[in-house]
């Protein structure tokens, strides 16, 4: 009975909060396969215009006085609203916070900070001061946050933005989908049959849904990159302590086997850029002290880029669509004297994946099942998948010690995989283009390979996540005479019966670098996208 009474309360903050920014909407009963259309036909010319601004181009208008914070705010407050009647992706508008703000930003003489006036949303793991804190657990349903995660403190009191949306997030906050007992599943604008992705789900169908210009999620498996990929927008992970979160929720407090990252979601590469140097030009590490000193530094790329092409992982090949897009993007290069394209060869990937999953649950699962238990919730479909991998054990210091020696065993490994690529011409690859996972957008609850996306985590490598094209029913038809490698390449093979059942999905790929190279891997994709431009427009 109490689980229930939890549950209400969220849904009654989240359903007042839509309701006071749009509350007599007429919607298609029932909705379109792909939404993306709906704010055509609600939102009035000037909404429309505003919230299609990319997000470099909202700063300079707000800047210049162009546009007002308050009209700007109140716009992306409205499509938001209307993105959750579509897609469910909010846990909370925040249209009296936001707005009060934004007229106190148009009153100043002067714009102040580097995102003056741009409304942003963030995971509902972050935390707002005095607001539910739930992290997609019953029993937190009327936990409140005090006081505010220094993310958010950063992002107004320091860069001028307005934080104007709070989004949801899976069930452990640990699927690569978002669905939970609280707010329910987080669909795809694109097609509502396909996941949005997860951890980052709500972010990723938001901003994808351009309810949003900017958005910031977590990822310690792929919960940027993922959804970013499946909605069609740009996703970076950085390498890990350069963005910092203290007052953010995680479910294991301490866990540092695999270092959770925070990052931005964007419709546009400069969208990504613009938040990374705002945030480090704030100096963060002054009152953060674990984060690395380090602010976004300018960088000179060799002449000529010497880019690594991982085909697949070597368990599970990727669909048809990856596959072209690869394809389009390999061959545009190699006719470009500014680019070498080499295949990368992946080593002991599978090998990876047992140490990175083994790390996530040094514990075996105890401390989730714990929290679910308090709050007499049930384990949704992929909860369940997660706590029945071979690796999920309970183990012992000594053992824990021991998956740790093999991790960083294994990041030296790979290390000097990288430096080898060099040995014949002292130029090791710049950049590994790769798939962001082996398919577009998973059916729901089938996100079950995580591999493309947590082998950079364990690494500490930064990566991106980018939109190439969409599936093509004419081109990306299946391969019938192909014959599954693996067990996991059987069923992933299996989630592809045609290009029919991805109608409309992002086709997405991913640019990894080495750590601490994040702005070498934001040039080296602008590169890649001047050189290809012309040939995807």
């Amino acid at each position: 009975m109490r689980s229930s009474v939890l549950i209400q309360k969220a849904l009654k903050i989240r359903d007042d909060s839509i309701d006071s920014v749009l509350p007599d909407v007429t919607l298609p009963d029932p909705l379109p396969q792909n939404v993306q259309g709906i704010p055509d036909t609600i939102l009035n010319p000037e909404e429309l215009q505003i919230t299609g601004y990319d997000t470099l181009q909202l700063v300079q208008k707000l800047a210049s006085r162009e546009l007002s914070c308050e009209s700007v705010t109140k716009a992306f407050l409205k499509r938001a609203a209307l993105a959750q009647k579509t897609v469910n992706c909010i846990t909370e508008l925040l249209p009296d916070h936001a707005i009060e703000r934004a007229k106190y930003l148009d009153s100043l003489p002067h714009p102040t900070g580097p995102l003056h006036g741009l409304p942003i949303s963030i995971k509902e793991q972050f935390g707002f001061e005095g607001k539910i804190n739930n992290n997609a657990f019953v029993v937190n349903c009327d936990r409140q946050q005090i006081p505010a995660c220094t993310l958010n403190t950063v992002l107004e009191d320091r860069c001028g933005a307005i934080i104007f949306a709070r989004t949801s997030q899976p069930q452990s906050v640990m699927h690569l989908e978002t669905n939970n007992n609280i707010y329910g599943r987080t669909v795809n604008p694109f097609n509502q049959n396909l996941t949005a992705g997860g951890s980052s789900g709500g972010e990723g169908a938001l901003v994808g849904f351009h309810g949003s210009p900017l958005g910031v999620g977590g990822d310690i498996g792929g919960s940027i990159r993922v959804p970013a990929a499946n909605c069609g927008i740009y996703g970076f992970k950085p390498t890990p302590f350069r963005v910092g979160n203290p007052g953010g929720m995680g479910l294991i407090v301490g866990q540092e086997g695999i270092i959770g990252c925070i990052g931005p979601l964007a419709p546009s590469l400069s969208g990504i850029e613009l938040f990374m140097k705002a945030y480090l030009g704030t100096e963060p590490w002054i009152k953060e002290s674990y984060l690395t000193p380090l602010p976004w530094r300018p960088i000179q790329l060799p002449k000529k880029l010497k880019i690594g092409v991982m085909w697949s992982d070597g368990i599970v090949k990727p669909h048809p669509p990856i596959i072209r897009a690869l394809s389009f993007l390999v061959t545009a290069l190699k006719s470009n004297p500014a680019f070498e394209i080499v295949d990368w060869k992946p080593i002991d990937h599978d090998k990876c994946w047992d140490i990175t999953c083994a790390l996530y649950w040094e514990d075996g699962g105890r401390r989730l099942q714990e929290v679910l238990k308090s709050g007499n919730e049930e384990p949704l479909e992929l909860t369940k998948w997660l706590l029945e991998q071979p690796t999920m054990k309970l183990r012992t210091l000594q053992e824990v010690w021991a998956l740790k020696a093999a991790r960083n065993s294994y990041r030296a490994m790979y290390n000097q995989h990288w430096l080898n690529t060099g040995k014949e011409d002292s130029h090791p690859v710049d950049a590994i283009l790769s798939p962001v996972g082996p398919g577009c957008a998973p059916p729901h609850d089938q996100s079950k390979y995580w591999n493309y996306t947590s082998q950079w985590n364990l690494l500490e490598y930064p990566s991106i996540s980018f939109p190439v094209t969409k599936v093509d029913p004419s081109l990306d038809v299946r391969d019938d005479s192909y014959r599954p490698i693996s067990k996991a390449d059987k069923f992933n093979y299996g989630l592809y019966p045609g290009p029919e059942a991805y109608k409309d999905a992002p086709v997405s790929l991913q640019l990894i670098t080495r750590r601490y190279e994040d702005e070498k891997c934001i040039e080296i994709l602008k590169q890649i996208e001047a050189a290809t431009h012309h040939l995807r427009n």
